[in-house]
């Protein structure tokens, strides 16, 4: 299928190597009763046109708060209290609620892990696509509608002129998840951030809109940020895969490198976790123990517990290294020292 001709003027879709999104030392913290969560501690985080960036880890790790910041959705308790967030060189914190909405939907769009986040239930989808489009600019209804119909098409979903006077019930899981990924290309994003959107569905479904969304990516110079817990997911979509824990980015580096030769203990852990043919009938390796609270974090390395690697100097907390242009590590003992 050919580039739609309202999505081939994208703004960014030429200039690859330019970072649409630069985060620098990003924290989010939430002052609770029990005390302070450190959900992002210290994120350094770059997006460039047209690029998949895979942000990985275990529930509690600090990724969908690391999405939502960077949009503007975090309430109290929760507030960012350091770093940095520029998009397209402008800088996001401490911008006002209203210079933020109009950047949401408009130029930095998000994809829920549950569509109906998204979805109206009492609405056709028809009259949502079209509001959503009329929020940010003044066009007919005509155009709307037939920009509606475009942003559906790209995304696989068949006869979408019937799909536009249905309402959300009336479609399937995956289905709706179509919609609302078509409901984030409506006002052609430089940047969209996909929070586990494909999480409650069946692989065949899955694997359809991960074909769709790295498609769109390099047909529109969409860039995008896609959240998950499956590493053997993001590693079939992404360009480049950034592995979080406990608020913090261990490792991040092109999605070859990272899943052919893991430099954190945590990383190695999540790929043993996958099942492969080579595995069949075997136990998988599993990572010892539970993600730390973040009210309660150890001292030092905050893997230094569950990690077979850890010693005295990991009482220290590691500052990253970058041991090869394009990666990063925050770890005392890196997997290539012991190769």
């Amino acid at each position: 299928m050919g580039k739609p001709e309202h999505f081939a003027d994208l703004p960014g879709a030429d200039a690859q190597g330019d970072a649409v999104l630069r985060v620098r030392g990003l924290q989010t913290h939430f002052f609770t009763h029990g005390g302070v969560v450190r959900a992002v501690d210290g994120v350094d985080l770059d997006v460039r046109a047209g690029e998949i960036v895979g942000l990985v880890g275990e529930s509690g790790s600090g990724k969908s708060i690391t999405g939502f910041s960077v949009i503007g959705l975090i309430d109290e308790p929760g507030r960012i209290v350091a770093g940095s967030i520029r998009y397209g060189g402008r800088e996001l914190v401490g911008l006002s609620e209203r210079e933020l909405q109009r950047l949401r939907g408009k130029e930095i769009a998000m994809i829920f892990q549950d569509p109906m986040m998204t979805l109206n239930p009492v609405l056709r989808v028809d009259t949502q696509m079209i509001e959503a489009i009329a929020a940010h600019e003044r066009v007919s209804t005509a155009a709307a509608r037939e920009r509606a119909l475009q942003a559906l098409a790209m995304v696989g979903i068949p006869s979408p002129a019937e799909r536009l006077l249905t309402y959300p019930h009336q479609l399937s899981g995956g289905m709706r998840q179509r919609v609302a990924i078509a409901i984030a290309l409506l006002n052609r994003p430089k940047l969209i951030i996909a929070d586990e959107p494909t999480t409650a569905l069946d692989v065949t479904i899955q694997a359809q809109i991960l074909h769709e969304v790295q498609k769109l990516c390099r047909e529109t110079g969409t860039a995008m940020i896609w959240i998950t817990h499956d590493l053997a997911v993001v590693s079939g979509l992404a360009d480049r895969i950034a592995v979080m824990y406990a608020g913090r980015i261990v490792e991040a580096g092109s999605t070859a490198q990272v899943v052919r030769a893991p430099l954190h203990p945590y990383t190695q852990g999540l790929i043993h976790s996958i099942p492969t043919r080579a595995t069949h009938g075997q136990l998988l390796q599993q990572i010892p123990g539970m993600t730390p609270s973040l009210l309660h974090l150890p001292a030092g390395c905050p893997f230094r517990p569950r990690c077979s690697r850890a010693s005295d100097a990991c009482l220290a907390d590691p500052a990253p290294t970058h041991p090869a242009p394009g990666r990063s590590v925050r770890c005392w003992h890196p997997l290539e020292q012991a190769a």
